[in-house]
């Protein structure tokens, strides 16, 4: 299952949709900023499966600012950031992934591409695709219940 990751797309969503293009992945995740981004690449490939949370640019009451999914049997957390103070540290969102039993948590906010691995939770954030000179995005790949790759990717 091939998965892609982009956030912060700030109304310029001409990259993430070249990437997806390209890539042709199995399920899009936005992480916010701006939801309604995610919207419009939705409608744009209505025929992949969306995955998105309001970032804080976002007035979206009625989502819920942390999802978690499970494809293929990988528990994924998907959040923007910005309720766990991620430009001023990870912790309290690195507890939040552990103490939820997640393998992977996404967030975006800080622009900046991001994958460590932090005692067995991958920990990424795909930067901004919409914004900066040099805008991001990753990619998740997820073979027989594992993940098999994890790669940041320029636009």
């Amino acid at each position: 299952m091939k998965i892609a990751v982009f956030s912060d797309t700030h109304r310029n969503i001409d990259g993430a949709a070249a990437a997806i293009n390209r890539y042709r992945p199995d399920l899009i995740i936005h992480l916010g900023d701006h939801y309604r981004d995610a919207q419009a690449l939705h409608m744009e490939f209505p025929y992949i499966p969306m995955e998105c949370v309001p970032g804080n640019c976002d007035y979206v009451p009625e989502e819920d600012v942390v999802k978690f999914i499970e494809p293929m049997g990988v528990k994924i957390m998907l959040t923007h950031g910005h309720t766990f103070r991620v430009k001023y540290e990870t912790m309290p969102l690195l507890n939040a992934a552990f103490f939820q039993g997640a393998d992977i948590v996404l967030y975006g906010h800080t622009h900046t591409p991001t994958y460590t691995l932090v005692q067995g939770l991958h920990v990424l954030n795909p930067g901004s695709a919409g914004q900066g000179r040099h805008p991001t995005w990753a990619k998740i790949e997820l073979e027989d219940g594992k993940i098999k790759d994890i790669r940041l990717m320029d636009i």
